[in-house]
């Protein structure tokens, strides 16, 4: 899209009246609180649903490429914030046997269908919490800092044509557009920093709307410990890190996570209180729910267009949800009254080596919250300021992290193997609850099992490659680069029908003899 276009459409959005639009959310809240009275939003049975979002590289050097337009069209993907961004998308599943082998199915059918394509344009498709080799001839912060002016509208020049976006550092409202990290600063013009990273969101559809609080008391505890399985982003690009910081600094102060503080820094806004991406508070009510995302602060209140679906019956409310940021956030949706729900978008999990590490997730996610719920598991009376502090010492740590737990019998913890012992039970009972069988279960959740058992993950797996060529007298950028190369490289081989735990040494051999 040509940038005066896009300039055009920014200043478009930039006209709409923020108290106007406001007025137009509440009166959409009361749409959906009614709609809840009346039983809308339940389902006879829970739903499952997955987005999954990649990065591409170029095939041979594994630098950033931008993928072109045309040819996200062409592998039924989605553009995401930045060019080199592509998004998937699973079709909702009941939650059973046949729900789950189907999520796994289509992705890995549109992925080996995504990968012929961008194969044949040089590129490869990468599952990854955060790239760290920027494009050829461009160091990673001209490629996140670099924008134009166009009549007074800033334009980040590698972002893609998403108005919201490009809106985003235009409005009186504007978000925090800078990294903050150990050893890491940078100040943006747009919202491009958050490019750097990607994740993958299960979520799951509550049968009964009014359960909602409960079932997202019991998401925001498991929150903690599943981030710490899943924890993938220890590095950042090696040009971005302050100049006089050592490797030995870098190694010793990074976080294993830090994809939570890069989409946090990029997002929140200097002196906000509270921020608008947190780790979001309860709600006692399912209303209060609906209350929370409508007065939340709006960042860029757009125009809205509708249509005949249902969901267009509150409009303006769906559209600034998309700007309600929250770690664990709470979705009324639906295109069509017998497909509304009420669910729970689970955000904390970044994109994982493999397809299978990915679907573990979702089974562990959905499974836990199916069997918390039925079997009142008294976690969920974990106080709330434990609950976050286990997600920002995961974020840290990883699974090294001293992460708070009450077992079923209601035991306090802090023992990594009780808990996720405890943990995988439940994650299994759920599943189980839901007519797999034994042995289906234990493979869905296999994979997030060897991490916990052998205390590796991918942030551990990705630091050990980088020293170990420290320790062979290579430099950091050196280090970080032929770390990279190794992870996409064993991804090329293992991204459709592998395990992370294949990496490792620990594979499906083990778990035949587990077995």
């Amino acid at each position: 899209m040509p940038e005066s276009d896009l300039a055009a459409q920014v200043e478009d959005v930039l006209s709409v009246a923020p108290d106007e639009f406001q007025a137009q959310v509440e009166a959409d809240a009361e749409v959906i609180v009614e709609e809840i009275e009346d039983g809308t939003f339940d389902n006879p049975q829970a739903i499952i649903g997955f987005e999954y979002e990649f990065y591409a590289v170029d095939a041979e050097s594994g630098a950033l490429r931008r993928v072109p337009r045309r040819l996200l069209d062409l592998i039924g993907f989605e553009k995401e914030l930045g060019l080199h961004n592509a998004e998937m998308s699973t079709s909702p599943q009941p939650l059973n046997t046949h729900g789950l082998a189907a999520q796994e199915a289509e992705v890995k059918a549109q992925l080996s269908a995504a990968e012929d394509r961008t194969g044949a344009e040089g590129m490869r498709l990468v599952s990854d919490a955060m790239w760290t080799v920027p494009p050829e001839g461009e160091t990673a912060e001209e490629y996140l800092t670099d924008s134009v002016s166009d009549r007074g509208v800033r334009i980040a020049s590698n972002m893609s044509d998403s108005v919201r976006y490009h809106a985003m550092a235009n409005s009186d409202g504007r978000a925090g557009m800078a990294l903050d990290a150990p050893h890491v600063s940078l100040d943006a013009d747009t919202v491009m920093p958050e490019s750097l990273i990607t994740s993958i969101q299960p979520h799951y559809q509550v049968p009964h709307a009014r359960d909602l609080p409960t079932y997202f008391q019991y998401a925001l505890r498991i929150a903690g410990p599943l981030l710490a399985l899943g924890v993938n982003s220890p590095f950042f690009p090696p040009d971005l890190y302050d100049a006089d910081a050592t490797a030995e600094e870098i190694l010793a102060d990074g976080y294993d996570e830090h994809r939570i503080g890069v989409f946090e820094t990029a997002l929140n806004r200097s002196g906000d209180d509270p921020d608008k991406v947190r780790f979001p508070r309860e709600f006692d009510s399912v209303e209060q729910a609906v209350e929370r995302i409508a007065n939340d602060r709006t960042i860029v209140p757009m125009p809205v267009e509708t249509a005949d679906r249902f969901d267009d019956e509150f409009a303006h409310f769906r559209l600034k949800h998309g700007t309600y940021w929250r770690w664990v956030r709470p979705v009324f949706g639906g295109a069509t009254r017998s497909a509304a729900n009420a669910r729970i978008e689970f955000r904390p999990i970044a994109a994982q080596p493999t397809v299978r590490d990915s679907i573990a997730f979702q089974a562990a996610f959905a499974g836990l919250l199916e069997s918390t719920f039925r079997r009142e598991h008294p976690v969920r009376h974990l106080d709330w300021v434990v609950a976050k502090d286990n997600f920002y010492g995961a974020m840290e740590d990883g699974l090294d992290a001293d992460i708070y737990w009450i077992t079923n019998d209601g035991k306090e913890t802090t023992d990594h193997e009780q808990m996720y012992e405890d943990i995988f039970a439940h994650a299994k009972d759920g599943l189980q609850m839901r007519g797999l069988s034994d042995q289906d279960a234990a493979k869905y959740l296999y994979p997030l099992r060897q991490r916990a058992r052998h205390r590796l993950t991918p942030a551990s797996w990705k630091r050990e490659r980088v020293r170990d060529r420290l320790d062979d007298g290579a430099d950091f950028e050196d280090a970080v680069y032929g770390m990279q190369s190794d992870y996409v490289e064993m991804q090329s081989e293992t991204l459709i029908d592998g395990t992370f735990a294949d990496w490792v040494g620990r594979g499906d051999t083990e778990m035949e003899r587990e077995d």
